[in-house]
Parts: structure tokens; sequence; C-alpha cells
């Protein structure tokens, strides 16, 4: 039989303590799982190697026979006419809570582990009978989960909004509804269950989709958190004498600013509630900001022209 090195498997030395062989071979575990290599041959043929090694090695007496006797250490004690290893090989079993160490999860969550990943290790707490493991190596994964952006305005994310988009399982096209909640943020992401990577098994499930929120710039607002900000014009008289100013907002409402007397260019007035819809939440808003642009006329009349010379005038030295 071809000879295994376990220990360069593992990437081990041959005098690694029992910790250094776990520690090894949770790390490549991870690495090598099936469940993050959909598809792929050669990743499922080194996973087995793998967990071959692993099996070997983390048993003291396999260990010790594999150091004195390398490739013929099953062969030792071997029933006469019986092949060392014939048949299907089995691994020793791994326990829920050493998957949940090595792969993530918690006690009492829902098991994150593929029907390979159970038939490969020979089930949980207790040895699987070969009838369960076949049926479980008969079902197909779940496909790959898929993520692609979703460009926004800023006024679907304020108001919220319905966005169509075309799928195709299984070469049968159709059109798949989505919400987008008010309120959405950059980078958010929006899950539309079974619209990811299909199985080549009819009966296996798909994976899903995930639309990774982008939103576009807007030409007056910018946005910061669930806060809005907005450069609003204020002339030179106004701004000077005071009065009051106009100020949209994106829910398609004027408001109307007061604007005390002698305001410099820069300040910023609150008003409450007129921001961005904070998400999940039925009547809870952000604020909207005002900064003060002083504006100056684009033009000037002879009368208004009489009128700014006599205020310099007032405004000389005498």
């Amino acid at each position: 039989m071809e000879f295994q090195d376990y220990y360069a498997t593992l990437g081990v030395s041959k005098t690694a303590t029992d910790a250094e062989i776990k520690k090894a071979y949770r790390k490549q575990a991870r690495q090598l799982h099936p469940d993050l290599n959909p598809g792929s041959k050669t990743a499922e043929a080194k996973f087995k190697s793998l967990n071959e090694a692993n099996e070997v090695l983390s048993d003291p007496e396999k260990r010790r026979k594999y150091d004195e006797l390398g490739a013929n250490w099953q062969q030792q004690g071997a029933p006469a006419g019986h092949a060392p290893g014939a048949g299907r090989r089995r691994s020793r079993n791994v326990t829920p809570d050493e998957m949940r160490d090595m792969f993530g999860g918690s006690a009492g969550t829902q098991d994150p582990f593929s029907d390979f990943f159970h038939t490969f290790f020979g089930g949980g707490a207790g040895a699987e009978t070969d009838h369960r493991a076949a049926g479980r190596s008969s079902r197909a994964f779940k496909g790959r989960d898929i993520e692609q952006p979703i460009d926004l305005t800023l006024e679907e994310a304020f108001l919220g909004a319905t966005r169509r988009l075309q799928s195709e399982r299984r070469g049968n096209p159709r059109s798949v509804e989505v919400r987008i909640p008010a309120g959405i943020r950059e980078g958010s992401r929006i899950k539309v269950a079974g619209e990811g990577e299909a199985t080549p098994n009819i009966d296996g499930q798909a994976g899903d989709l995930f639309l990774i929120v982008r939103l576009s710039p807007h030409p007056r607002y910018d946005r910061r958190g669930n806060d809005l900000y907005i450069k609003v014009p204020v002339p030179v008289t106004t701004a000077v004498l005071g009065g009051e100013i106009s100020v949209p907002t994106l829910a398609g409402t004027v408001l109307r600013l007061r604007i005390p007397e002698m305001t410099a260019g820069g300040r910023v007035f609150r008003m409450k509630h007129h921001g961005m819809p904070v998400a999940r939440s039925t009547d809870e808003r952000g604020d909207l900001y005002a900064t003060v642009e002083i504006t100056l006329p684009t033009e000037v009349s002879a009368e208004a022209r009489a009128h700014y010379e006599a205020l310099r005038d007032l405004e000389l030295p005498k």
C-alpha cells in the first residue's frame, strides 16, 4: 500500500505533542471543510487525508504502531486473507461540541454542518449506522450563498422601496420582488432566501442571495448615520437683519427656518426629527442640520447700489 506521511499531512514533527497535533488538525480542517469548498474534489481529498492522519496520530496505540512499522502498521495482527483497511474506511466519531469548537457555533444552536460532514465523521456523540450514513450521503449540499451590490438613491433609502430582480433557477427565469426597508444604511445586507447558487441535485436546497447596499451621492444632502446635513443659501441682507428662509426635506415638505440678525456664514441650525428614519423603528428619526451659506446678489440695481454705497459710507471711519 502507498505510504502516507501522516506527520507531513498535518504539518507537524514526529515529536509533536497531542496538543500540537490537535491544533494543527483543527487549523487545516477549518480551511478544507467541504462546506467551505463546495464542489472541490481536491479539498475533499485533502480533507479525507487530513482526517485519516489525525485518526492515527491522535490515538496513542495507533501512533505507536505507525511510528514502528510505517506503511505496514495496520498489518500487525490482521486475520489471514483479510486485507488491512478493506471495505469502507470509517473515521473516529467527533462530538458536536468538537465540531462547534472547530467551525464555530455554540451549544444549543442549530447544527451548522453539512450532511457530508456528519457522514464522514460518523455522526455525533455515538456511531451512526451504515443505513443512516447512506441516507445522509445521498443528500445534496446547500448551494453557495451569493453577494451582489444594489445601488440606491438617498430618497429610496429614506422612503423605502421595492425592487424587482430577474432570477433564473434551473433554467426557469422569473421575477423576484425585494423590499427595501426605510432607513437602510450603506453596507447593509438584504437577504433574499433561496436565490443564491443552485445545487446540481434537483432536490438540493439553493443558497441565499445577499444584496449589499450602496448609496449614491446626493447633490444636496449629506447623510451621517441617521442625521442629514444640507447647506442653505441666506442672502446677506437676511444674515444682517434677520428673517426666514425655506429648508426642503427629503420627505418632500418645506420647513421655515428663523434666521437671527447678524448670523455668520457656517452657522448650523438643528431641525429635530427631520432626518433619516431609524431602520426597524416606526417613529424614530434622526435630525436635519442646516448650514448657513451667505449669498451675494448676482446683479445690483442702481437703487440697490445707492443703498450699498450709503451703507459703505456709514462704515467708513470719520
